[in-house]
């Protein structure tokens, strides 16, 4: 007979190695935002470079990849603590299975809408 979920080690790997999935998906976002960053300050420099005037900056760039920096920060510390609350459920025996999360559907519709934005963007700006 299998044990109790609170008492299966596998289970507790398990939670561990999607703590660590959400870390990276984090790590991620803000590798992603710092590029978007440094890469509209690249284009401005570029573009200021073979015209030697001033080029006027819209700073989107800048605020979609602190945004993305911060959106990375915040997808880590909900996984700390969602890890944390599953822990602390599985040692209770309060754990039930099959819960949609909600983490994952909130961050999967940002990020869609980030790419719909994007892409809008860049055929507006083309």
């Amino acid at each position: 007979m299998d044990k109790p979920a609170e008492q299966d080690p596998r289970v507790y790997f398990a939670a561990e190695r999607t703590l660590l999935a959400w870390l990276r998906t984090g790590l991620g976002l803000m590798g992603v935002g710092f590029a978007v960053s440094r890469f509209g300050l690249f284009l401005r420099e570029l573009r200021a470079g073979e015209s030697h005037l001033s080029v006027r900056a819209t700073g989107l760039s800048l605020w979609s990849g602190v945004a993305l920096v911060g959106l990375g920060v915040v997808v880590n510390i909900s996984a700390v603590a969602r890890h944390v609350r599953l822990v602390r459920e599985l040692r209770s025996g309060t754990w039930t299975a099959g819960r949609v999360s909600m983490d994952a559907v909130i961050l999967g519709l940002l990020l869609a809408g980030v790419g719909l934005g994007m892409a809008i963007y860049l055929i507006l700006v083309h």
